[in-house]
C-alpha cells in the first residue's frame, strides 16, 4: 500500500505521531476526513522545516527550499510531481479548499529559520512564530471551517502553541545553536547567551522564563474566542490542542524551567484526563443554560 494513495496518508499519520504526540492526540477527535487532511497539511509542514534544518550547509539547505518551492508551485497549478509529501498535501488541499498561500508561507518560515538564530526583539521572533506555527493554525481554521474573525483567533493560538514548545525546547535548540528568546530580554534579565549553553538555571535565568511564560499565556487567553467561531465538527478537537498545549506550559513552569537537560512532557494518562475535562467544560455550559432558560 505505500504507494497508493491511501498508503501516503497513513505514511502522513505516522510522521505526525512521531513528530508531535499533542498535535496527533488531538486530531483523534476530528472526523475521519478531516484527522486525514491534517496530518497530510503537518507532514507537509514538518518536510519542509526539516529542510531548512537538515543539510550539510545552509547553502544547501536554500538550495533544497528553493528547489521546493519550485515542485510545490508546479504541483498547485496541477503538473504532475513525484513526492509523497508533496502528493498527498496536494490531494487533502484540493478536496478541502485550502488556499495555495499557505504552503508558500510554510515555506518562507523555513527560509526564516534557516537565515537566523537568534532575534533581537519579540517583534522579530512573533513574525517568525507566525510563519512557524500561526500559519499551520490558521490553515486548521480553513480546513475545519469558521465563522467571523476565527481565523485572527486561530493565530494568536498557534503563536501561543510555538512560544510553548520553544520554552519546552530551549536545551535542543542551545545546542544546535539557536536561541528563540529576545536578546534584548535576555540582557534586560541580567542573563546571558554564554550562561544558556552551560545550562545555567540561576534566578535570573527563572525569572526571564515566567516572563516568556507568562506571554504565552497572554496569547492563549487571547485565542480563547476563537474556539467558539469554528465548525462543530472540528471544535473539539481544537480545544483538546488548546489544553493539551497549555498544560504541558503549566507543567513547564511546574518543572521550575528545568528544560535544558529534559523536556517537560504530558503523560498519557494526563492526556486523556485533559480530554475528559474539555469535554465536560461545553456540556456543563449546556446543561446551565437549559436550566436558566
Amino acid at each position: 500500500m505505500p504507494n497508493t494513495l491511501e498508503g501516503l496518508y497513513t505514511q502522513a499519520a505516522e510522521a505526525t505521531r512521531s513528530e508531535s504526540r499533542t498535535f496527533f492526540f488531538a486530531t483523534r477527535y476530528f472526523p475521519p476526513e478531516l484527522a486525514r487532511a491534517a496530518h497530510a497539511v503537518y507532514w507537509f509542514a514538518v518536510y519542509t522545516r526539516g529542510l531548512g534544518r537538515q543539510a550539510g550547509t545552509p547553502e544547501q539547505c536554500r538550495l533544497d527550499l528553493d528547489r521546493w518551492e519550485d515542485q510545490v508551485s508546479r504541483g498547485l497549478r496541477g503538473q504532475l510531481v513525484r513526492n509523497p509529501v508533496l502528493e498527498v498535501f496536494l490531494d487533502a488541499a484540493e478536496q478541502h479548499k485550502i488556499p495555495h498561500r499557505f504552503a508558500a508561507h510554510l515555506i518562507e518560515g523555513a527560509r526564516m529559520d534557516l537565515d537566523r538564530t537568534r532575534y533581537q526583539s519579540f517583534s522579530e521572533l512573533r513574525e517568525h512564530c507566525y510563519r512557524a506555527s500561526g500559519t499551520m493554525s490558521v490553515l486548521m481554521a480553513h480546513l475545519i471551517g469558521y465563522r467571523g474573525p476565527a481565523p485572527e483567533y486561530m493565530a494568536d493560538l498557534g503563536l501561543a502553541m510555538e512560544l510553548t514548545s520553544m520554552l519546552r525546547t530551549v536545551g535542543d535548540s542551545a545546542a544546535r545553536g539557536r536561541i528563540y528568546l529576545p536578546l534584548d530580554e535576555i540582557e534586560a534579565f541580567g542573563y546571558s547567551e554564554a550562561e544558556f549553553h552551560q545550562h545555567t538555571r540561576n534566578s535570573a535565568f527563572r525569572t526571564l522564563m515566567g516572563f516568556q511564560a507568562e506571554r504565552a499565556r497572554s496569547y492563549y487567553h487571547k485565542a480563547a474566542p476563537g474556539l467558539d467561531l469554528l465548525d462543530r465538527r472540528g471544535r473539539f478537537a481544537v480545544r483538546v490542542a488548546y489544553d493539551l498545549s497549555l498544560s504541558t506550559l503549566n507543567r513547564i513552569e511546574a518543572s521550575d524551567f528545568d528544560v535544558f537537560e529534559r523536556r517537560p512532557n504530558l503523560p498519557m494518562v494526563e492526556r486523556y484526563w485533559i480530554t475528559a475535562r474539555s469535554l465536560a467544560v461545553p456540556m456543563t455550559r449546556r446543561l446551565w443554560r437549559s436550566m436558566s432558560a
